[in-house]
């Protein structure tokens, strides 16, 4: 094979044989392909797409790059949740916790931050001690034990799609369908499980801006899942605002923690318990949509999901003691706030450029190598249909480094819009 030769063919529109493509990522993984090589194919299939036969090839070569998970030998139903990405989305940080106190067990493989999206890897790492490199020994014994384990793609699980992943952050292949799809569905295939959720976000904040182009992402993600034996629900939410009241690194954690103890968002709970409800119906613990939001409530209201979670920080090497006395941890040097700029009622967010600025505030990479700030973050004092007036405070931004700080208020002077009538959208499509 001769890599050139491959770039070409994709280049030019031709179908790739699985031969063709395995050895081009096996090479890759390996060394003996560069990442401009690499870069070059990814380029071609952004623009040019992948059929199904394509698309369940590079799947399969995604899996098998790596070890796959068994947990056959459980009693309970296997599952896990994914979302296409969003700015402020914490909801796996809470919902996992909340499916294990119900009974499931969750062994979920997350990632990075993406482009303008967080990343809950990045997220769980404030924790401190967290792990989120636990073998796959460790792995399985804390799903085993507790039902619920949260780590990223380790060298023994989809290295192929670990390096890919890294590389499309940086070269702007971000929003390919055929690759997030397979990206996504590669490391779920891989765990082992036996359901699936995924939460396709769709608005100005998301890598889908519109329903269309989220319908063909969203019924991908879904033939790929049946193709390989997942029972896989889809759900259609907004991102035409950031989720619950923060973005960032650890105050979204510890907005997570102030959901499990019974004060979440109405936006970030509706989510939750909407994708909860899917799963749990999956599993045949709840009969009925109404059924499985009350459990989930009534998992919160028990301090059970809670309890869960402090069990995957003890597991994972996270000190219980300190997130005990989370409100004083990764306190920020620097504040600034964002005010409006006349009177009325905001009608719309710039979520995207909210998400590049919580990059350019610490919280997530311009390059693979950059480190992210803990303390890094925004609280959202007013969301979209709230009357505001002029002057009032809209966003509250912190970190520890004055000049990012700085940078990002300038990028952030004009992400609401405010006008005279009061506007409302949909959370769930």
């Amino acid at each position: 094979m001769i890599p050139a030769e491959i770039i070409k063919q994709k280049r030019d529109g031709a179908h790739l044989s699985k031969d063709h493509l395995c050895e081009f990522i096996q090479d890759y993984v390996e060394g003996s392909i560069s990442d401009y090589q690499m870069t070059a194919l990814l380029m071609a299939i952004f623009f040019n797409g992948m059929d199904d036969d394509e698309l369940y090839s590079l799947v399969d070569i995604m899996v098998n790059s790596g070890e796959k998970m068994d947990f056959s030998n459980l009693e309970c139903f296997v599952a896990d949740k994914h979302s296409t990405g969003g700015v402020g989305d914490k909801v796996s940080i809470i919902l996992a916790p909340l499916l294990a106190a119900a009974g499931l067990a969750i062994p979920m493989i997350s990632g990075r931050g993406l482009g303008h999206t967080g990343g809950t890897l990045d997220k769980l790492e404030t924790i401190p001690g967290f792990r989120v490199d636990l073998s796959l020994t460790e792995f399985r014994k804390a799903v085993e034990q507790t039902g619920i384990a949260m780590i990223g793609q380790t060298n023994e699980i989809c290295p192929a799609d670990r390096k890919m992943y890294s590389l499309r952050d940086v070269t702007g292949t971000i929003e390919s369908i055929p690759l997030i799809c397979s990206s996504i569905m590669s490391k779920k295939i891989a765990e082992g499980i036996q359901g699936l959720v995924l939460d396709v976000k769709i608005g100005n904040g998301a890598f889908m801006k519109k329903m269309e182009d989220a319908k063909t992402l969203g019924n991908m993600l879904k033939r790929i899942g049946e193709h390989f034996g997942i029972t896989t629900d889809i759900v259609y939410s907004s991102m035409n605002q950031p989720l619950g009241t923060t973005a960032g690194l650890w105050c979204e954690v510890k907005e997570s923690i102030n959901s499990l103890k019974g004060n979440g968002t109405d936006d970030t709970m509706k989510i939750t318990y909407e994708l909860g409800s899917r799963l749990l119906l999956q599993a045949e613990i709840s009969k009925t949509r109404d059924e499985a939001i009350s459990l989930q409530k009534s998992i919160i209201q028990s301090g059970k999901g809670y309890e869960k979670f402090l069990d995957l920080v003890k597991n994972q090497g996270g000190s219980q003691k300190e997130i005990e006395q989370y409100t004083k941890l990764h306190s920020p040097q620097h504040t600034r706030e964002i005010s409006a700029n006349r009177s009325g009622f905001i009608q719309n967010m710039d979520t995207y450029t909210i998400g590049l600025a919580t990059v350019t505030l610490g919280c997530g990479r311009t390059k693979i190598t950059d480190p992210v700030d803990p303390t890094a973050g925004m609280e959202f004092l007013k969301k979209t249909g709230e009357k505001v007036q002029k002057g009032e405070p809209l966003i509250r931004c912190f970190n520890s480094d004055k000049p990012k700080l700085q940078n990002t208020v300038n990028r952030l002077e004009s992400v609401f819009q405010i006008g005279e009538k009061q506007i409302s959208h949909p959370l769930i499509y």
